[in-house]
C-alpha cells in the first residue's frame, strides 16, 4: 500500500496536467458545439443541440476545407513514407559521414512550421525561385506561374513543404526498425539465393510491419490535422479555396467569433480521424496476423 501511495505521488503531477490541459478543454469543446455560445461578459449561451452539426453537414465551405484536408493527406502521406523508407535502407549503411546526413535530413523536422512556410512562400512567389529557375533557368515554362493564386497550384505547393518537412520523422523511424532487423535473415535469405528486392519484401518489410502501421497512422492523423503552412502560405486564398478544416475552424471561432459552430467543426474533425486511425489499426492487423 505504501509502495502504491508513491507510485501515485510520483504520476499526479502528469496526471493533473492531462487532465488540466487536455481532458477538460475536450469537454469543454463538446459543450460548447450544442451552443450557441456567447463570450461577451453578461451575455447567455443558448442550448441549440445538434443544429450546429446540422449547419457543419450543410456548409459547403466545411466540405470543400475537409476535401482540402483529404487531398493534403493523399498526397504527403505516401512519399513521406515511400522516401523516408528508401533514405533509411541508404542510411543504414555504417559509414563516416552517417551522422552529418542524418542530421540534415533530420534538420526540416526541428525546424519551426512558421520560418519553413515563409520560406516555401517566397520560394512560390510569382518572383519566386521556383519560378525563376523553371522559366528563366531552365525554359520549361513559357511564363511565370501564379503559384499561391491558384486552389490547385497552391495546394501542391502546401503539400510540397509537408513532404518535404516530414520525410526526417519517417526516415529515423524506419531506420530505428531497420536497426532492429536481425543481420542472421538477411544472410539466410542471401545463401538462398534471394535478391535485393525479395530479400526486401520477405524479410525487412514483415520485420519493420509495426513501425510502418505507426507511421502511416500518425501520418494520416497528422495530414488531417494540417495548419500553420496553410496560414502561412495563403491564409485559406485566394477565395477560401484552399482552406482546410483547421483554419476553417480557427476563422469561425475567431474570426466571427462563432464558437459553438468552430467546435462543433473540431468535434467532426476528432470524429472522422478516430474512425480512420480505427480502420486502418483493423486491416493493418487483419493483414499482420495474415502474414503471421
Amino acid at each position: 500500500r505504501h509502495r502504491g501511495w508513491i507510485g501515485l505521488a510520483f504520476i499526479a503531477p502528469g496526471m493533473i496536467l492531462f487532465l488540466v490541459a487536455i481532458v477538460y478543454p475536450v469537454f469543454g469543446a463538446v459543450q460548447m458545439s450544442f451552443y450557441h455560445w456567447q463570450i461577451l461578459a453578461g451575455a447567455v449561451s443558448q442550448w441549440i443541440g445538434l443544429d450546429n452539426y446540422a449547419r457543419a453537414l450543410a456548409d459547403p465551405e466545411f466540405w470543400l476545407s475537409l476535401g482540402n484536408s483529404g487531398l493534403y493527406m493523399l498526397l504527403t502521406v505516401p512519399p513521406q513514407i515511400v522516401l523516408g523508407l528508401l533514405v533509411a535502407l541508404l542510411l543504414k549503411a555504417k559509414s563516416p559521414a552517417q551522422p552529418l546526413f542524418r542530421a540534415l535530413f533530420y534538420l526540416p523536422v526541428v525546424t519551426s512550421w512558421v520560418v519553413v512556410s515563409l520560406l516555401f512562400k517566397y520560394l512560390f512567389a510569382d518572383q519566386g525561385l521556383i519560378n525563376f529557375t523553371l522559366h528563366d533557368f531552365l525554359h520549361l515554362m513559357s511564363s511565370d506561374v501564379s503559384w499561391l493564386s491558384d486552389r490547385w497550384t497552391a495546394m501542391l505547393a502546401i503539400c510540397a513543404l509537408g513532404v518535404w518537412k516530414g520525410i526526417g520523422w519517417s526516415m529515423m523511424i524506419f531506420l530505428a526498425a531497420l536497426q532492429g532487423v536481425p543481420e542472421s535473415l538477411e544472410e539466410a535469405a542471401m545463401m538462398d539465393g534471394a535478391g535485393r528486392w525479395r530479400r526486401f519484401r520477405t524479410v525487412t518489410l514483415p520485420a519493420i510491419w509495426p513501425s510502418m502501421v505507426f507511421v502511416i497512422v500518425l501520418l494520416v492523423i497528422g495530414g488531417f490535422n494540417v495548419f500553420t503552412s496553410v496560414v502561412v502560405m495563403t491564409g485559406g486564398g485566394p477565395a477560401d479555396s484552399t482552406q482546410v478544416v483547421l483554419t476553417y475552424m480557427y476563422d469561425q471561432a475567431f474570426k466571427f467569433l462563432d464558437f459553438g459552430y468552430g467546435s462543433a467543426i473540431a468535434v467532426l474533425l476528432a470524429i472522422i480521424v478516430l474512425i480512420l486511425s480505427v480502420v486502418q489499426l483493423r486491416v493493418f492487423r487483419d493483414r499482420s496476423e495474415a502474414n503471421a
